[in-house]
């Protein structure tokens, strides 16, 4: 199944520019935990799918992408990127920035390295690929981490006659619940 954004170094940006418009200095470790939680969650709240074509990997440190970790070594890279994301994947990175944003890298770290998919991976050795069908098992449980209805939440818009109705974006071949 293809991801929905097509490289890794596109969300790295997209979250550096997030913590640029609001004066805040983007530690590498922090984004490198903000990517792994936007992978996982998406995992979960889309059926399995990937966000961004990339593989986390339990370093001593926490979990990180080490594709990103070379291209950013030296600060952000001068490369093109896609200005505008795809199908939704804005509004779902704005929704891990609301939750997670906010939070300390050490938080983050912390958080991160409890899951069961980077203490799995961990166990393997140091930079062992944590799997995705482990990282999307490790967020449905929400043992470690919250739930992701508490993550991402629906959008909620008014109807004509003004009450509240959830929305979110249509995926062809899904089925609506209950049918």
């Amino acid at each position: 199944m293809p991801a929905n954004i097509d490289t890794a170094v596109d969300v790295a940006v997209w979250f550096c520019d997030q913590a640029l418009n609001h004066n805040e200095y983007l530690q590498p470790q922090k984004l490198h935990r903000l990517m792994f939680l936007a992978q996982g969650y998406y995992a979960v709240a889309y059926g399995g799918r990937k966000l961004m074509p990339a593989v986390f990997v339990a370093d001593e440190m926490g979990p990180i992408e080490p594709n990103v970790f070379k291209v950013f070594n030296k600060g952000r890279p001068d490369v093109d990127v896609d200005l505008f994301l795809p199908g939704g994947a804005e509004a779902f990175l704005v929704s891990i920035w609301r939750r997670f944003g906010h939070h300390s890298a050490e938080q983050l770290t912390r958080l991160t390295k409890d899951t069961e998919a980077f203490r799995k991976a961990f166990a393997k050795g140091r930079r062992a690929e944590i799997p995705l069908v482990a990282m999307r098992l490790s967020f449905t449980r929400a043992q470690e981490t919250p739930t992701v209805d508490r993550v991402v939440r629906p959008k909620m818009m008014r109807s004509q006659s003004g009450k509240p109705v959830k929305v979110k974006s249509w995926t062809p071949g899904a089925k609506p619940a209950g049918r």
